[in-house]
C-alpha cells in the first residue's frame, strides 16, 4: 500500500479538513468537511486524502502504509 500524502495526529475524534497545508492556503484547498474518527482510530479526507489519526487510538503508532483507506462515512 502507498502511504497517505499527509498524516495529522489529532486529540479529538471530530476533525475538519479544508485542504490547507504547507504552502497551500485554505482558499486554494477544498470545501471544509467535518470527519468523525471511528473505532479504527483514523479517517481519510475524501478530497485531499489527508489521514487524521487519533492520538491514543487503535491506529496510533501503527505504520500508516499498512492501514487501508477509510474514507469519511465508511463503515
Amino acid at each position: 500500500m502507498i502511504p497517505p500524502p499527509q498524516i495529522t495526529r489529532v486529540s479529538s475524534p471530530r476533525v475538519s479538513c479544508d485542504g490547507a497545508q504547507d504552502g497551500i492556503p485554505a482558499a486554494l484547498g477544498h470545501p471544509r468537511v467535518f470527519l468523525e474518527i471511528d473505532e479504527h482510530g483514523y479517517v481519510d479526507c475524501g478530497y485531499c486524502d489527508r489521514r487524521f489519526i487519533l492520538i491514543g487510538g487503535a491506529a496510533d503508532g501503527v505504520d500508516p502504509a499498512t492501514l487501508p483507506d477509510i474514507p469519511a462515512g465508511a463503515a
